[in-house]
């Protein structure tokens, strides 16, 4: 088979002659885009879901649970089962997984089905996550790698502060079983952009591979993962209930604002972040964990005010639009390959601990419970990055290819 410069990455001119090339990356986060809207949309049409599905609406929750389970327990075992697939057909294949998933929800009436193509949608995220990162960095100049991940991974964020309001507009015009429709269509038309623009990029060979948790012993790896685990976990168990919490504080009927205002935030945030993420990441970081000790800090205490609420949500989301991009630059610093591999079981590990915590905050000691174990879990965050300055977080990022 001919190959020509798109074709494969090793082709490509002298990195330190390269800038970003914008069209891959961007195809890129538009399959990080999908793997979270795949995901999180369920939760914007639950009940229409459930009365169509004949199932009550804690069942039908638990499509948001089994595909973040799916994907955290997969995470390593497929990294290790693909490590010698080329890179390309590896997010081909998962990409088309998205859209077998979301057309199968489009069309059932029968919830184990749902739930079965829901699991499997869960397990091709994971193999999206488990590369992209990696695919950005081999795609960009050394100087250039932390933006190239803040750009992919600025779909994350994206899909959760506009897509989903978005596919739950869609929702309530059109029906849910369109909006996966459209869902469906957005991937296939994401499987052409990655077929011709996104360059091919080999696997690792047998004798380069090493055990995924062999990652671990490796400098920094375990400070990185120990701040993805309490961050993601804090932000869920306050994200997850934040309607509840609103309730509870008398701003239920302005749910939808609070939420815009916080996806705002986040945006400028991921802005900020792609900036500065090669030249700043510690600062980042520490900015990140102490904007958000300081709006949970008000919403522990001031939570029925409302601008305070409003002021507490724009610093939320300012401290967490970036922290996705600046975690997996972190973790990929210290770890290569097989620390992202390690971020990704642990972050949605905690993002599904996030909602059963939460749940037993709220049953035993109520809505503004969250706000204080927010501060009780970000606290300890914000000394280790403080205090893990050698390798986890270095004042200056490692050079790598």
């Amino acid at each position: 088979m001919s190959t020509t410069q798109t074709d494969l990455l090793d082709t490509s001119p002298p990195a330190d002659n390269r800038k970003l090339p914008l069209s891959p990356l961007l195809a890129l986060a538009t399959a990080a885009f999908m793997g979270i809207l795949t995901e999180a949309l369920p939760a914007g049409v639950l009940p229409e879901m459930a009365r169509d599905l004949s199932v009550s609406e804690s069942a039908m929750g638990q499509a948001l649970t089994i595909y973040a389970i799916a994907t955290g327990v997969s995470a390593i075992p497929l990294a290790v089962t693909t490590a010698r697939w080329r890179r390309k057909r590896l997010l081909l294949l998962s990409v088309a997984m998205f859209a077998v998933a979301n057309t199968v929800t489009a069309l059932s009436s029968n919830y184990p089905l749902t739930m079965v193509f829901r699991l499997l949608a869960g397990i091709a995220a994971a193999a999206v996550w488990a590369e992209l990162v990696g695919y950005a960095r081999r795609l960009a100049p050394p100087h250039l790698q932390g933006r190239a991940i803040a750009i992919t991974m600025a779909g994350v964020p994206l899909a959760l502060s506009l897509g989903i309001p978005a596919g739950t507009f869609l929702g309530e015009l059109f029906g849910w079983r369109l909006t996966f429709g459209l869902v469906t269509a957005v991937s296939v038309l994401l499987l052409g952009w990655i077929h011709f623009t996104v360059p091919d990029s080999p696997g690792q060979s047998a004798g380069t591979r090493e055990p995924v948790f062999r990652a671990l012993a490796l400098p920094g790896v375990a400070a990185v993962l120990f701040v993805v685990a309490a961050y993601v976990l804090a932000h869920n168990i306050l994200y997850t209930y934040i309607a509840t919490f609103l309730d509870e504080n008398g701003l239920g009927g302005a749910r939808d604002v609070v939420l815009l205002v916080f996806g705002i935030a986040s945006v400028v945030s991921i802005w900020i972040t792609g900036a500065m993420v090669d030249r700043k990441l510690r600062m980042l970081l520490i900015v990140s964990s102490a904007l958000f000790i300081v709006a949970a800090a008000l919403l522990a205490v001031l939570a029925t005010n409302v601008l305070v609420v409003y002021g507490a949500m724009v610093l939320w989301g300012l401290g967490w639009g970036g922290v996705t991009t600046l975690l997996q630059t972190a973790v990929t610093d210290a770890g290569g390959d097989r620390g992202q591999a390690l971020l990704v079981t642990t972050w949605n590990s905690f993002m599904a601990g996030g909602g059963a915590v939460g749940g037993l905050l709220l049953g035993s000691f109520g809505p503004d419970s969250f706000a204080w174990s927010v501060l009780l879990l970000m606290v300890p965050v914000l000394l280790v990055v403080l205090v893990a300055r050698k390798h986890a977080f270095p004042a200056k990022r490692p050079e790598s290819t």
